[in-house]
C-alpha cells in the first residue's frame, strides 16, 4: 500500500488493538490432546518454543492429524540395527510379517545386546515414526497409527551387496516406505555408493514395489558436516531416494549437516544447543525413552512418518508423486543457513543448497495429496557429452558449455525437469580441493561438489560419477548448460576433466508447473510495481521536505 504524501498526515488519537505473531502457538491452543509423557517435549511435532526453540518451526503434523490422517494402513520398514519390538510403545504397531533379520538370517530383528546400548539406533528411529499415541508411554510417532517393520541389516563386521540388496527389496508389496539412516563413512574423504545388486534392487523397487506404484526410499543425507558433501554418497544422491537433511529447533543448520544439490527437503534433529531437551524424543531399548536421539539419522524417520500420512490420504501415490509433493509443499518457514542463501529456480521454486526445498509440511502435503493426480510418464534424455580431455588450470577455472534440445522431436523428449545428473570423470592431484558448479539454461546454479578438506586422493578421482541436482525441478532443459570446475584449496593443484555427460530426467507435460510460473511472474511484476511506487513516494517526500525546510 502506498503511503500518503507528507502534507496529508495529521494527528489522530489512536486505539489499541491486538496483533499476534504468526507462527506463535501455545500447545493448549491446538486441539491435540496426548497423555504420553514426552509429547510436550517433541518440539519437532508441535513447536511452541520448547528448549529455547522457534515457535511454529515444526512438521505441522497437528494439521494432518486434525484432518484425520495418522498413518493407518501404511507400513514403514526401518533398515537398521534392529528394533526392540517388545517395547510397549511399539509392540501394538509392530508388523512381524514384514520384518526380518538379515544379519542373523531369522525372522526376529531384535537388537544385539551391548553394554553401551550401541544398537539402539533402529529402535529410536522406529519410535519417531510409529510410537503409539495416548498410552502414557514415551512420546508419539509422526504417523502413530502406522505399522513399523524391523529390517536388521547393519549389525555385522562388514556390509555386503547381498545384504543391502535383500534389505532394500524385502517385502516390497507389504512395506510402503523404507527408511535408511546409514550410508558410506562420513569422514570427508569417502566416495562410495550402492553396488550392482543393490542398484538393481532399488530399480526394481521403484518400478515394481507397491503394485507398480514404487517403493519409497527415504535416506539421511549424512553427518559429515562442512568437511563432506552428500553428492559423494551414492545412496543419498540417487534419483530413486528422497534425501533428507536436518535443522535444529531454532531453524539453524546442525553442525553435522552435509550440503549438496541432491537433497530434496529437511526435517529436524538436535545440534548446537546444550539444552538436554533440544534433542529428539523417542523410544529407546528395553522399554526406555530418550530425549537424545540425534543426527540426520533422526531426520529421515520423521520424513518417512510424514510420507506415511500422505499415503494414507492417497494410497495411489507413486514414488515420483511423493517427490513432487515434497518439492511443492516443503516450506522455507524460519530455516536459516549461514552459508548458502535461499534462491528461486527458473520456475520460481525456492530452494537452499543445504535444506533443499525446505522443511516438510505434513498438513500441506496431505491436503495436496488427497486430490493429487499421478504425474505424467517419465523420460530420460542424454543432453550431450564432452569426452575430450580438458586441463583444469591451477588458478582460475575451467568453463565448458553444452547446448541441448533435450531430445525434442523424439519419443524421449524432456520438457519439464525432475532430476539432472552430470556424469563426470575427473582426476586431480588433490580430489578434496575440487569445486564443481553447473548452471541451467534458465540460470539456476547448482553446486555439484564443494571442497572436502580431508580428501587427499590423487589417484582415483571421480570415475563416471553421477553428480545429481534437484534444484532445476520443473525447468525447461533446452538451451545451454554451463559447467565450472576449479580448485579452491590453499595450494595449487593440477587436474584433467575427461568426461562430462548431461543426463536429463523428467516429463513432457506438467500442468502445475505452468501455473507456478504464472504465479511467480505475477508476484515478480507486483513486487517491481511496489518497488517503483515506493521509490516514487520517497522522491515526493524528499521534495516536500526540501520545500518545507526552505520555508
Amino acid at each position: 500500500m502506498r503511503k500518503p504524501p507528507l502534507f496529508l498526515w495529521k494527528a489522530v488519537q489512536q486505539e489499541g488493538f491486538i496483533r499476534r505473531k504468526r507462527g506463535y502457538r501455545d500447545i493448549n491452543d491446538i486441539d491435540i490432546n496426548m497423555n504420553d509423557p514426552l509429547f510436550t517435549k517433541q518440539w519437532y511435532l508441535i513447536n511452541t518454543g520448547q528448549a529455547d526453540g522457534t515457535p511454529g518451526l515444526d512438521l505441522n503434523v497437528a494439521e494432518a492429524w486434525e484432518l484425520g490422517y495418522t498413518g493407518k494402513g501404511v507400513t514403514i520398514g526401518i533398515m537398521d540395527d534392529g528394533i526392540d519390538y517388545l517395547h510397549p510403545d511399539l509392540a501394538s504397531n509392530y508388523n512381524a510379517k514384514a520384518s526380518y533379520d538379515f544379519s542373523s538370517n531369522d525372522p526376529y530383528p531384535y537388537p544385539r545386546y551391548t553394554d553401551d546400548w550401541f544398537n539402539s539406533h533402529g529402535t529410536r528411529c522406529a519410535g519417531e515414526v510409529s510410537a503409539a499415541a495416548n498410552n502414557n508411554i514415551c512420546g508419539v510417532g509422526v504417523a502413530y497409527n502406522s505399522k513399523v517393520a524391523g529390517i536388521r541389516m547393519l549389525d555385522q563386521p562388514f556390509m555386503t551387496d547381498i545384504i543391502e540388496a535383500s534389505s532394500i527389496s524385502h517385502m516390497p508389496q507389504i512395506i510402503d516406505i523404507y527408511s535408511a539412516s546409514w550410508g558410506p563413512t562420513d569422514n570427508g574423504k569417502t566416495v562410495d555408493g550402492p553396488r550392482e545388486l543393490t542398484l538393481q534392487a532399488m530399480a526394481d523397487g521403484v518400478n515394481k514395489g507397491r503394485g507398480g506404484k514404487g517403493s519409497i526410499y527415504v535416506w539421511a543425507s549424512g553427518d559429515g558436516g562442512s568437511y563432506d558433501d552428500c553428492n559423494c554418497d551414492g545412496y543419498a544422491s540417487s534419483m530413486w531416494t528422497i534425501s533428507i537433511n536436518s535443522a535444529i529447533n531454532d531453524g539453524r543448520t546442525a553442525l553435522y549437516d552435509e550440503s549438496c544439490s541432491s537433497t530434496l527437503a529437511s526435517t529436524f534433529s538436535n545440534g548446537r544447543k546444550r539444552n538436554p531437551e533440544a534433542g529428539v524424543a523417542t523410544t529407546d531399548l528395553y522399554g526406555n525413552c530418550t530425549l537424545r536421539h540425534s543426527g540426520t539419522s533422526a531426520a529421515a524417520p520423521e520424513a518417512a512418518g510424514v510420507f506415511a500420512l500422505a499415503l494414507e490420504a492417497n494410497l495411489h501415490l507413486t514414488w515420483r508423486d511423493m517427490q513432487h509433493l515434497t518439492v511443492l509443499t516443503s516450506k522455507r518457514n524460519q530455516l536459516h543457513d549461514e552459508v548458502h542463501r535461499w534462491r528461486r529456480n527458473g520456475v520460481g521454486l525456492e530452494f537452499n543448497h543445504l535444506f533443499g526445498y525446505g522443511v516438510l509440511d505434513a498438513g500441506a502435503m496431505v491436503k495436496m495429496a488427497k486430490d493429487w493426480k499421478t504425474v505424467p510418464e517419465r523420460f530420460h534424455c542424454v543432453g550431450g557429452s564432452i569426452q575430450e580431455p580438458e586441463k583444469i588450470p591451477p588458478s582460475g577455472k575451467l568453463f565448458l558449455t553444452l547446448t541441448t534440445d533435450a531430445c525434442e522431436g523424439k519419443e524421449n523428449f524432456v520438457r519439464y525437469l525432475e532430476h539432472v545428473q552430470a556424469v563426470i570423470t575427473v582426476n586431480s592431484t588433490r580430489r578434496g580441493d575440487l569445486n564443481i558448479n553447473m548452471t541451467s539454461p534458465m540460470g539456476t546454479k547448482s553446486i555439484l561438489l564443494s571442497r572436502r578438506p580431508r580428501d587427499d586422493d590423487s589417484k582415483v578421482g571421480f570415475d563416471k560419477w553421477p553428480f545429481m541436482t534437484t534444484h532445476t525441478w520443473g525447468e525447461d532443459p533446452r538451451g545451454t548448460w554451463a559447467l565450472e570446475i576449479g580448485f579452491v584449496g590453499s595450494q595449487p593443484q593440477r587436474g584433467v576433466l575427461k568426461e562430462w555427460t548431461l543426463m536429463l530426467h523428467g516429463t513432457q507435460s506438467a500442468p502445475y508447473i505452468d501455473q507456478i510460473v504464472k504465479d511467480y511472474q505475477s508476484k515478480l511484476a507486483m513486487s517491481k510495481k511496489e518497488e517503483l511506487e515506493e521509490e516514487l513516494d520517497e522522491a515526493v517526500e524528499r521534495s516536500l521536505k526540501s520545500i518545507l525546510s526552505k520555508k
